[in-house]
């Protein structure tokens, strides 16, 4: 049941567009993939594909599935081959323009979707920091992040306001996609509908202008942000970004090309629209195969001068030196072949992360991943981490295990393997840490011990 309210608003704004509009809400909601291009290209994925896809025409990578079709069951998804993903959801990040070696903030991250999207640009290159304000969505996040093998990302739970203290003009591009009413996202979530009220639409339109401005001390001169939503509201919409443009006149709307089957925004919606608000771009369901969503590109005035060097309040994090994890330097040395492991060794207890290089210093932040989580050093051995095994490509170990996806289920719900079930490569191996592969594509370690592949599976995630 669609609030009455809700409709009489879309009906007044759409007019005879609204039969339309409301006709789709009747219709299932699209379901869609989004291919991790830090584990595979989208060609590469296709001579395995085991699923029947269509492509999403505003992201290279992403795929219609059909409903038959269960990919989240798959051993591929634990493997962080592809993310289930909102059609809609994938078309904000398209238009950030995110590149190795840029400085990006994911400004409101839960539940990961668009931080590993834009980690896919950037090639394990620069810093990523993926935000969000609620410590139980920033959590799965975080989960979702080392599921994708990312390694140059960091994980706060802090507020814009807090983050805003640390990092005044510091990040080349952020992406504010920002708490709204959800009205969007009604064909697909029965407790958003229920949740919704013209008052919060009020509230939350008030917290995006907040929001913004934070991100707006961010941001560098020149730099690049995108502000999206899952809302029809114009308030949360034009509006926000015409209030915007009215108190941050250094701020513009990029002209973008605009994809088939989006619609520009609508400065008659909104009081007082900012000029270009045309240039703004909306996703509604009876026009694609999405849900609804805005989105807004967004450019600061200025250049960074090129030897400029950008820093937090903080500084730089300063890291460990190699003496206090030798025993993770004879792991790699024994266990893994040519893999990039350059950047800022840290250790929290026994802990031992990899951040970014550049790393700016954490102090006094809340902080749930600081990088690439490597493993722990116990006495005198280094136990790897399952996020490690998930960042490597099985060309960067040692010793690797080819399952099938019918031997990889077993494998995750914690089999042991004998080694004449199995292929292990080389042949003539030493035994030891192996990884282990599902067609290729890393999922965990196993550790051969004479005749048998030990199953090292993380005991909370196994199946069954």
């Amino acid at each position: 049941m669609l609030p009455e309210a809700f409709l009489e608003r879309m009906e007044n704004l759409l007019q005879e567009e609204y039969s339309a509009f409301v006709q789709s809400f009747e219709g299932e909601p699209h379901k869609g993939l989004r291919i991790n291009m830090l584990k595979t290209d989208v060609e590469a994925f296709l001579g395995k594909n085991p699923f029947t896809l269509q492509r999403i025409p505003w992201v290279e990578n992403g795929f219609y599935y059909d409903t038959k079709n269960q990919p989240g069951k798959h051993p591929f998804h634990e493997a962080g081959v592809y993310y289930i993903q909102e059609p809609s959801a994938m078309a904000p990040v398209t238009f950030l323009d995110a590149r190795p070696g840029d400085r990006i903030l994911d400004l409101c991250a839960a539940p990961g979707g668009k931080s590993t999207q834009i980690a896919g640009y950037m090639e394990g290159k620069g810093i990523l920091i993926c935000n969000e304000i609620h410590p139980a969505r920033a959590r799965i996040l975080s989960e979702n992040v080392e599921r994708m093998g990312i390694r140059n990302a960091i994980v706060t739970n802090e507020s814009p306001k807090s983050l805003a203290k640390v990092f005044p003009g510091y990040f080349d591009k952020i992406l504010v996609d920002a708490p709204c009413s959800g009205e969007g996202m009604f064909r697909k979530n029965e407790e958003a509908c229920a949740e919704w009220s013209p008052e919060n639409v009020e509230l939350c339109a008030s917290r995006q202008d907040e929001v913004l401005s934070y991100a707006a001390e961010m941001l560098r001169p020149g730099g690049r942000m995108v502000y999206s939503t899952c809302t029809f509201a114009p308030l949360e919409n034009e509006g926000t970004i015409s209030r915007f443009l009215k108190e941050y006149a250094d701020f513009k709307i990029v002209q973008v090309n605009i994809p088939e089957g989006f619609v520009s925004g609508r400065a008659d919606w909104t009081e007082d629209a900012a000029e270009d608000i045309p240039y703004t771009m909306r996703l509604m369901p009876h026009k694609i195969k999405g849900e609804g969503h805005f989105l807004a590109v967004l450019q600061k005035a200025g250049e960074q001068e090129p030897d400029f060097k950008r820093n937090s309040v903080n500084g730089l994090e300063k890291g460990c030196k190699e003496k206090e994890y030798t025993d993770f330097c004879d792991f790699k040395k024994k266990y893994l072949k040519e893999v990039d492991l350059e950047g800022v060794y840290l250790l929290f207890g026994d802990q031992l992360y990899l951040g970014p290089e550049d790393m700016p210093a954490l102090k006094g932040m809340k902080v749930l991943r600081p990088g690439l989580h490597l493993g722990t050093l116990k006495k005198n051995r280094f136990e790897p981490s399952h996020a490690l095994a998930l960042a490597l490509k099985k060309e960067e170990a040692a010793l690797y295990a080819q399952l099938s996806a019918e031997e990889a289920a077993a494998y995750l719900s914690g089999q042991t393997f004998a080694m004449g079930d199995i292929t292990v490569l080389p042949e003539n191996n030493q035994g030891g840490w192996c990884l282990v592969c599902v067609e290729g594509f890393s999922t965990g370690w196993g550790k051969l011990a004479g005749n048998m592949l030990k199953n090292h599976y993380p005991k909370g995630l196994r199946k069954g």
